[in-house]
This record gives C-alpha cells, structure tokens and sequence, in this order.
C-alpha cells in the first residue's frame, strides 16, 4: 500500500466517524441562522444577507475544523489510553455552545428575555432555561 493510499484510507476512516457529527453541525448551524434572522427582525435591526451567509460559512468551516481536531484528539489520545469518548466530550461542548445560542434567539424571537445554559443538564439541575422578568 503506497502512501497516497494510506492517506486516502485515513481519509475515508474520518469521514465515516465523521459523518452524522457534520450533518449536526450543519443542522445547528441552520437552526441558528434562522433563529438569528428572527430575532433581529423582532428587534428591528435590518438584516444583511451577505453578512448572514458569511457568518454561516464561517461557521460551517469552523464545525469541520472542530470536528477535525476531535478526531486527531480521538487518534492521539483516545485510542492508546482507551478513552472512546474523548472526541466525543470535545463536541458536546462546542455543540452545547451553539445549542445555547440557539435557544437565546429563538425566544428573544419570541419576546422574551432569558438565559440558558446547557451545561446545567450535567449539573443535575432541572431548569436549563432562566427567564428573566422585564
């Protein structure tokens, strides 16, 4: 097996784990959009579509390059020492942040100030979601 086909098989090995890890991305990364777009028009801000597209392809590419790096963790780490979850736990946690984000504009959206932090989930309290009286 030459080098290229090495390579090529790596490559093929990432992109099956891989796989349903970026279709998530992209579907918070969606979600988060359209939440966004909302919540500026009920604050009545004017909405740049170049400026959306931009943020979502910036985004996007900064998923892949997340899951990228879990996937090196995963190779380097995960494997010799047998932590399976390693790259697993990396993503939780910047999908958890995205998560957050998604859940603040769609209820601003809404009209309604509140807070949320997913990581109260690991915490083993209840409410997620805090909102805030006007």
């Amino acid at each position: 097996m030459t080098y290229t086909d090495q390579f090529l098989v790596g490559l093929l090995h990432f992109f099956i784990w891989a796989r349903w890890l970026l279709a998530a991305a992209l579907i918070l990364t969606f979600a988060d959009l359209r939440f966004g777009i909302a919540a500026s028009r009920y604050r009545q801000e004017p909405v740049k579509i170049s400026r959306a597209v931009r943020r979502t392809c910036d985004k996007i590419s900064n998923y892949v390059l997340w899951v990228v790096l879990a996937y090196t963790f995963g190779q380097a780490f995960a494997q010799p020492f047998g932590i399976e979850l390693l790259p697993l736990l990396m993503l939780l946690v910047i999908y958890g942040v995205e998560l957050e984000s998604i859940y603040v504009n769609y209820f601003e959206a809404r009209g309604k100030k509140v807070k949320v932090n997913i990581f109260k989930l690991f915490a083993r309290k209840a409410d997620i979601i805090d909102i805030e009286d006007k």
